[in-house]
């Protein structure tokens, strides 16, 4: 029986497409961050089959976007990064994995495009990629042309390709996570202590090269043995978590927040005055106590102690001092407050 001439046709061209996806993920396979992962991804669907718009959308409350939202220095990502609430990522693309294709009705996909972004939306392909079994994001091809993507087309290519990208996916978060918890404080996701000491000693020369200010906050949480102790640890945890996010919300770009162990934190200002300095001490006290942590029907408040340091200071020759000479005025914070109790 002769096999009909389109079939053929149509067997070659899912041939050649099936050995451009593996091309594909033959080029990301090795890739472990993520910026360089999308980049590519984007670059290589977008030359191979001569796709005019390519973007991702990722959800916000997802495992990846907090990385993806911090890549500041990739203008491909950020003109082709669209960041989505979950209720309305899985109302466009009705809660399904495999890929969605439309080329009627192009607003109603408006929140799955990059702001930035003017597309001429013919016909849309959706295609879900996932982490771990959960959906984080999609894969979006666009084409001014509404035969490109046109309903009832087969999908099943497009399917696997979303299914190796994922799989993909989970290697580089994999190695993401890894990097990131060498640099950063498991719970609170702050910089840890070792980074933090590299940063000052860096900053600490700058100024000196430069004579320009530099202070340093280090403050605890005042009697957070007793939070432990009263309301748990994982409240315990809350309250670090808390102070960590207004330490966070507060900062300017320039300004670096690090964990240094146990409840300490420490906050680095360059070219900044002490009394800019206690400014900022004096505005995280305000919030904290205007954000009190609920615990069953009770309720309580965090509250710290802080000490000071600039470079200025006699004495302070070097990062170790300026960051010890702070400690030294928290200790002293918290010996008078002490003493003012009754």
């Amino acid at each position: 029986m002769e096999i009909p001439q389109s079939l053929l046709m149509r067997l070659k061209e899912n041939e050649a497409i099936a050995t451009k996806f593996n091309e594909i993920e033959i080029s990301i396979l090795t890739i472990l961050n993520f910026q360089d992962f999308f980049e590519k991804l984007l670059c290589e669907i977008s030359d191979k089959f001569s796709i005019p718009h390519i973007w991702i959308s990722i959800i916000k409350e997802s495992s990846i976007a907090v990385q993806l939202n911090d890549i500041k220095d990739s203008e491909l990502l950020r003109t082709s990064t669209a960041f989505i609430s979950k209720k309305k990522f899985l109302s466009i693309t009705k809660n399904r994995l495999k890929p969605l294709l439309a080329n009627e009705n192009p607003d109603i996909f408006h929140a799955l495009v990059p702001e930035i972004a003017g597309y001429d939306i013919g016909s849309i392909a959706i295609a879900p990629i996932t982490l771990d079994g959960e959906i984080v994001g999609s894969i979006n091809q666009a084409d001014n042309n509404k035969k490109r993507f046109e309903p009832g087309i087969d999908t099943s290519l497009l399917e696997q390709l979303a299914l190796k990208v994922s799989l993909c996916l989970s290697n580089v978060t994999a190695h993401e996570q890894l990097k990131f918890f060498a640099f950063h404080d498991s719970l609170t996701g702050l910089l840890n202590r070792g980074v933090m000491e590299r940063i000052l000693e860096r900053e600490f020369q700058r100024a000196k090269r430069y004579n320009t200010d530099l202070a340093l906050l280090f403050l605890d949480l005042d009697d957070f043995k007793s939070i432990n102790d009263t309301f748990g640890h994982d409240n315990g945890d809350r309250a670090l978590c808390l102070v960590a996010d207004q330490l966070t919300l507060l900062k300017r770009g320039s300004d670096i927040v690090a964990r240094f162990a146990g409840d300490e934190f420490v906050v680095i200002f360059p070219s900044t005055s002490k009394t800019q300095a206690e400014h900022f001490s004096k505005r995280i006290k305000k919030n904290l106590r205007s954000a009190p942590l609920s615990v069953n029907d009770m309720t309580f408040s965090v509250k710290l102690s802080y000490g000071i340091s600039t470079i200025s200071e006699k004495g302070i020759d070097s990062s170790k001092k300026l960051l010890k000479a702070a400690d030294k005025k928290l200790y002293l914070a918290k010996q008078n407050k002490k003493i003012l109790e009754p």
